[in-house]
């Protein structure tokens, strides 16, 4: 087994560098042309329209069909600060106008793959529709642009975007791998859901083939803008759903790679099994299972009986059991754990949930439940139909509640209709929900529990949050920031316990070690372009044969 791990927090906020512990890598081969990759995918496409999606099971097969206007490095993607230009050229410019306008240069050598050329004009009307969405038209990540005043073109080749104010979140939010820029054309002529069932890109990779519920195929794409590139001749992405499906596919030969994540047995059953011919990268995880109540359906609207379904939760217990069998580990708050403006142990210690006293909390959830009439509560889980980690803590979750009288069941749907189910307002009580983003941006990232966000499907109204994050929009003093974030984050989980959470996760991947180029990152959505992968032919001969 080769093991690379990347720790996230290590990288991000200490040597500015990903940090590998186990065996040295070797130094790096040429890359070969020519094979395609297989990988699979634990999760169906609930459509392709990446700008109101936020699953894996959208990106890992559709974002090779793609650009966008600016990227984390894929050679160093544990970097939430190292982004390079995608459709841009040179650089990524620095703020001009005190801070407040970007001005980007776009390359004059991108054509979509049915021939039309990329301009300005292209990344503005695909920005236009995730920062100023028409009315009736979703867009998962517009709360991640509140400071975007305005997009304009100056000329054919040059957009600027225009903030309100100063703010450090603006690039890495442009630099998110869901804005997939769209051709103007396209919908202008076809209107905004096209892409919902429809692709072209100008990504290394064009649209071949889709399947639902099997796989989508595709092919090299010889115009490709970043010279030599790409270097697989296709991919395949073959849908998954069961875990074990998917470790049989890599453990005989079917599949190279799942770029998700696997629990430490399945790890350890493949090393066990084909040992150097594995290769395992490991890192933190930009990722946390949040438990989402719907505040319009009774009795979530109470916040007695949210609280004590949050009270609880045996968060440090539940770590040490759920990780060993799943993809969870760290007890955390709303911001991604080692990060500078997270909650300290003492601070998380004082919000609902997270004292160390178990018994002591849900002793008070149960006082919670009988003082608002809810003493013998039954309630129904929505929850996707994943098994890592979904319907894993699915399970734990209802054990915890029991243990304060509360009866509880599953309702798990696949991602498609759950999907449609959280978008629905009316036809669920509480869910399991997820905040995992790509680029760790605190700021942005904790856009998932402002009210009226695009992807808050707590359905609630809150002044007060919405006042303290337009202020932090706006602070340019990390400890500033760091006190709004503090009652932003009491706020959510405690005084209204609008949404809770229960454990930020663990990214585990192993996969065939002929597989070459690809560098884990703390996010199962990053350096998904599949332009800088290679097969080593020879040592694929040599594994599989033929």
């Amino acid at each position: 087994m080769k093991k690379l791990w990347r720790s996230a927090a290590t990288t991000a906020f200490a040597l500015g560098v990903a940090a590998i512990f186990g065996p040295a890598p070797a130094k790096a081969d040429t890359p070969q042309y020519g094979d395609e990759l297989r990988l699979v995918v634990g999760s169906n496409i609930p459509s392709f329209d990446a700008h109101i999606e936020s699953t894996f099971g959208m990106i890992h097969p559709i974002r090779p069909f793609y650009s966008v206007l600016i990227r984390v490095n894929p050679d160093n993607p544990s970097s939430p600060t190292d982004f390079v230009c995608d459709v841009c050229e040179g650089t990524v410019p620095k703020a001009t106008d005190g801070g407040t306008k970007f001005t980007f240069k776009i390359r004059k050598d991108i054509k979509f793959h049915d021939g039309t050329p990329l301009t300005a004009h292209d990344v503005k009307a695909t920005f236009d529709k995730i920062v100023f969405p028409p009315e009736g038209i979703a867009s998962n990540r517009v709360a991640y642009f509140r400071a975007v005043e305005s997009i304009t073109t100056p000329d054919d080749y040059t957009v600027v975007f225009k903030l309100k104010t100063p703010t450090g979140t603006f690039l890495p939010s442009v630099a998110m791998p869901f804005n997939f820029i769209y051709a103007k054309k396209d919908l202008d002529t076809h209107g905004y859901t096209w892409h919902q069932k429809n692709v072209n890109g100008t990504g290394a990779f064009k649209f071949a083939e889709y399947v639902p519920g099997s796989h989508v195929r595709g092919e090299k794409y010889e115009g490709f803008h970043h010279k030599g590139m790409p270097y697989l001749d296709g991919f395949t992405a073959i849908a998954a759903p069961k875990m074990s499906v998917r470790l049989q596919a890599i453990r005989g030969g079917q599949a190279d790679i799942e770029f998700r994540g696997f629990p430490p047995k399945a790890r350890d059953d493949l090393v066990k099994a084909l040992g150097n011919d594995i290769t395992v990268q490991e890192s933190d995880w930009n990722c946390v299972l949040i438990v989402t109540p719907n505040h319009e359906v009774k009795p979530m609207d109470d916040p007695r009986v949210r609280r004590a379904l949050s009270l609880a939760i045996d968060r440090k217990g539940g770590s040490q059991y759920l990780s060993k069998i799943a993809i969870v580990k760290t007890v955390g708050g709303i911001v991604f754990p080692g990060h500078p403006l997270a909650a300290t142990e003492a601070e998380l210690s004082q919000l609902a949930g997270y004292g160390n006293d178990i018994e002591a909390n849900r002793a008070e959830a149960k006082r919670l439940l009988k003082e608002a009439g809810h003493e013998n509560l039954k309630v129904t889980l929505h929850n996707r139909g994943v098994d890592q980690p979904y319907k894993v803590v699915g399970t734990w979750l209802i054990d915890q509640w029991k243990k304060i009288g509360v009866q509880a069941d599953q309702w798990v749907q696949p991602s498609t209709p759950f999907y449609a189910t959280l978008r629905s307002k009316k036809d669920f009580t509480i869910s399991l929900d997820f905040n995992c983003q790509s680029i760790i941006n605190p700021i942005a990232d904790i856009s998932k529990y402002l009210p009226g966000a695009g992807a808050n499907y707590a359905y609630f109204q809150d002044e007060q949050l919405v006042k303290w994050y337009d202020e932090l929009l706006a602070e340019g003093d990390e400890g500033k920031q760091r006190e709004i974030i503090r009652k932003y984050e009491k706020r959510v989980l405690d005084d209204l316990a609008s949404q809770f959470i229960t454990l930020w996760w663990y990214k585990i991947n192993p996969y065939r070690s002929y597989v070459k180029g690809w560098k884990i990152a703390p996010s199962h959505y990053l350096n998904q372009a599949l332009d800088n992968i290679w097969i080593d032919q020879t040592e694929k001969k040599r594994q599989l044969g033929g």
